[in-house]
């Protein structure tokens, strides 16, 4: 295979040739592959425990956050105080309000470029680079810092990446697309959490610490995440419409003009912005179960990391077989549906976590399940949606728009985990409590007039709708 990119071309619409669509879903793929190790291992499984750890420590608890009146300071001034349990909470916090800023921008530039393969390549490597650096320090705060950037280069990346969906897939294919690429992504991500699992297991056989053994699996990540997204972004192409085909590099001033232009174009698609909304709402809850349930299985199920680290991966799996699973149910029952099926599901699972007993194991595993079936569904079906409610031209825009609601989940339900967290010491209240977002996120998307929304944008409505 030739090594030389093929020329940027102005027609950003998917190539009529099936072959060529495959060949760049296969690399759509596989940065779907390549990214999610990073949810999967560090947002999910390590990072929680970990930070919480050296916060304890640094509290003088030695890794015990259950010990009562433990104060952390970290900003180094007494006027600023948090439970060690809440510093992780905190930290997502601070990283979904970084992203609010920066989304936008790359939203906006991204549209105004003729290389957002490039664009993908650089933001990639550096939230590689930034994981990858999390096994040169134990200091807590170079950590919280080193995972905010890897955090915010991760959701920059994705606005890009979700910007080639329209141009690879048809109106008929983005289900199933999207629904592959969910499913891929947490297909690589256990595999690498299973190795991760491994190194943790023999740590003591290898003679190295627990801490240790976190560290070379954060540099792992890295590792992975790089060199598949090297192999992936090779095998698309770069099109742009008609806002990059003006000459010059892209202009941050005039990308902002038009990216707040189209904040307020949007009035004329009233479904498309009731969809977003809707899409925050519900997946508030999704972000607040991924990026929580490492500290809630620990600190209030008293369960360890290598059964914390097993339950992700049951999940990875079975989540794998649940995106194929409701992509298929989709096509066969609507897309529509589906999702507002899942959401119903969402409420029941929360619900059981709330009750879910200490020290049992076996129950958390089965709650994993749960979770791992309409996990991945319910995402890229909402994303396969929300890529049919883009004006074409517009995608790494509205995907802006689309990554900004995203990680603005995960703003809100760091928040609210936050708020919860420091008045009661524990997760359990906490992960209860988001049973809200799914029902009112879900009656909105309900009311929501898809048909009528794509439509008007000028795109086609799928037979799966």
């Amino acid at each position: 295979m030739s090594t030389t990119p093929p020329p940027p071309t102005a027609d950003n619409s998917p190539a009529s040739d099936p072959a060529l669509r495959r060949r760049e879903q296969r690399g759509w793929y596989t940065y779907d592959w390549a990214n999610q190790v990073f949810i999967t291992s560090v947002v999910t499984v390590l990072i929680g425990p970990y930070l919480s750890g050296l916060a304890c420590s640094e509290a003088g608890a030695a890794g015990d956050c259950s010990q009562p009146g433990l104060v952390l300071y970290p900003l180094g001034v007494e006027w600023f105080s948090l439970h060690p349990n809440s510093l992780h909470p905190m930290v997502t916090t601070v990283a979904g309000l970084i992203l609010l800023v920066m989304l936008p921008v790359v939203g906006a530039l991204a549209d105004h470029t003729q290389h957002k393969k490039r664009w993908l390549f650089w933001l990639a490597a550096a939230g590689s680079l930034c994981v990858s650096s999390l096994y040169f320090t134990s200091d807590y705060q170079v950590a919280v810092l080193l995972f905010v950037a890897g955090n915010t280069f991760y959701g920059m990346s994705l606005v890009v990446f979700n910007a080639f969906l329209p141009e690879i897939a048809t109106a008929d294919e983005r289900n199933r697309v999207s629904v592959t690429g969910w499913a891929m992504a947490y297909l690589g991500g256990g595999l690498l959490l299973a190795a991760h699992m491994g190194l943790l297991a023999s740590a003591d056989t290898l003679g190295v610490s627990e801490g240790h053994a976190v560290r070379i699996a954060f540099a792992s990540v890295g590792l992975w995440w790089f060199v598949f997204s090297v192999i992936g972004i090779r095998l698309l192409r770069n099109r742009y419409g008609k806002l990059a085909a003006e000459p010059g590099p892209p202009k941050l001033g005039a990308s902002l003009k038009q990216y707040w232009r189209t904040l307020r174009e949007m009035r004329r698609f009233p479904n498309t912005l009731k969809f977003l909304i809707a899409f925050v709402l519900f997946n508030n809850g999704i972000q607040a179960v991924i990026y929580f349930a490492g500290s809630f299985a620990s600190q209030d199920l008293n369960l360890s990391l290598a059964i914390l680290s097993a339950t992700i991966l049951l999940i990875q799996f079975v989540a794998f077989a649940g995106a194929l699973l409701m992509g298929w149910v989709g096509r066969r029952f609507g897309t529509k549906n589906t999702v507002l099926a899942s959401l119903v599901a969402w409420c029941a699972l929360v619900t059981c976590g709330y009750y879910l007993p200490p020290n049992d194991p076996v129950l958390f595993l089965l709650l994993g399940a749960g979770i791992g079936m309409v996990l991945g569904g319910t995402q890229s079906l909402a994303r396969a949606l929300y890529s049919l409610l883009i004006p074409r031209g517009h995608e790494a825009e509205y995907f802006s728009l689309f990554q900004l609601a995203d990680r603005g989940s995960v703003l809100l339900g760091a928040a609210s985990i936050t708020l919860v967290v420091n008045l009661t010491g524990g997760f359990r209240t906490a992960i209860f409590s988001l049973v809200v977002f799914f029902v009112i996120g879900g009656v909105l998307l309900w009311r929501t007039d898809l048909k009528k929304g794509i439509e008007s944008v000028g795109n086609t409505v799928p037979d799966n709708l």
